[in-house]
């Protein structure tokens, strides 16, 4: 059940930011704090990527490990309206799919950040701009941190389209 009428959940809802969020600032913070330069939100790119490295031809996502399902403690599931909720983070999973293949086919190397990684007491923003930079001089296509979701029984994580051998 929820704690708050129709009215004040839509309010609240509506102010959830897409763009310039709490650990995507820290990321760039620390980015920027290496000497890394990029571009924000592309919209000329699929997804509009968080974070845009030109000169590497790399796109990188800062995604909510709650919207976008990774599988870590933060990703619950609301317990009233539950067959909406399941469709909405099916159409994310869906869409970030989209957005990751078709910018890998136009050639861009796609890295995705969880929220997880960038939060809370054992979040090291500075590791994780160092693990983005060790990953743009790389040949990786693709890279995900953290790597694997930490403790959830029932995982439903997005991954990123294998590489053809």
């Amino acid at each position: 059940m929820d704690t708050v009428d129709k009215t004040t959940r839509s309010r609240i809802m509506s102010r959830v930011g897409q763009k310039d969020t709490g650990p995507e600032m820290k990321l760039r913070r620390s980015l920027h704090k290496i000497g890394l330069r990029y571009r924000l939100h592309d919209k000329r790119l699929p997804g509009s990527p968080d974070i845009v490295f030109p000169r590497f031809k790399a796109a990188l996502f800062v995604h909510g490990c709650f919207w976008h399902r990774h599988g870590c403690k933060a990703t619950t599931t609301p317990g009233t309206n539950v067959d909406f909720w399941r469709k909405k983070f099916d159409e994310n999973i869906a869409r970030d799919r989209r957005h990751i293949e078709a910018l890998q086919d136009a050639g861009w190397r796609v890295a995705v950040v969880w929220e997880c990684s960038l939060k809370g007491k054992r979040a090291d923003p500075d590791e994780v701009a160092r693990l983005v930079s060790e990953w743009l001089v790389s040949s990786e296509k693709h890279k995900v941190i953290p790597e694997h979701a930490q403790t959830v029984s029932s995982r439903r994580e997005i991954s990123l389209p294998q590489e053809e051998p």
